[in-house]
């Protein structure tokens, strides 16, 4: 079993931040890469940010120099500050992971955190 939990959802009007934060729990061997992705209403799910194993970290077109993925190796967290929030970026954001199990690869998701930019 393997448990991504998030934090740091909420409410925030349009130019401010949040802070996502996300923890990986269970049974694995080690995590390949780290990330999040959200969903809108009506749309698909979309990779915002993801951090591989050496802490590279790779950005949508629309968040890049807003955004801001980190990734604590050791602790197996990934966070992710997001500054000039839009209305846009309201969504479900949920954290991701690539890891490796007793029983092989595995891709896992946390039940996602609500943010909600007003305009």
């Amino acid at each position: 079993q393997v448990q991504l939990v998030e934090s740091g959802g909420g409410l925030v009007q349009a130019g401010g931040s949040l802070r996502l934060s996300c923890a990986a729990s269970g049974n694995f061997f080690t995590i390949n890469t780290m990330g999040w992705y959200r969903q809108a209403p009506g749309k698909q799910r979309e990779l915002v940010a993801s951090a591989s194993g050496s802490g590279r970290p790779d950005y949508a077109d629309s968040v890049k120099d807003r955004f801001t993925i980190s990734r604590d190796i050791l602790k197996n967290t990934v966070s992710l500050q997001m500054n000039s929030l839009k209305p846009e970026d309201t969504a479900v954001y949920y954290c991701n992971a690539d890891l490796y199990t007793f029983n092989g690869r595995k891709n896992s998701w946390g039940q996602g955190t609500q943010v909600t930019v007003s305009s």
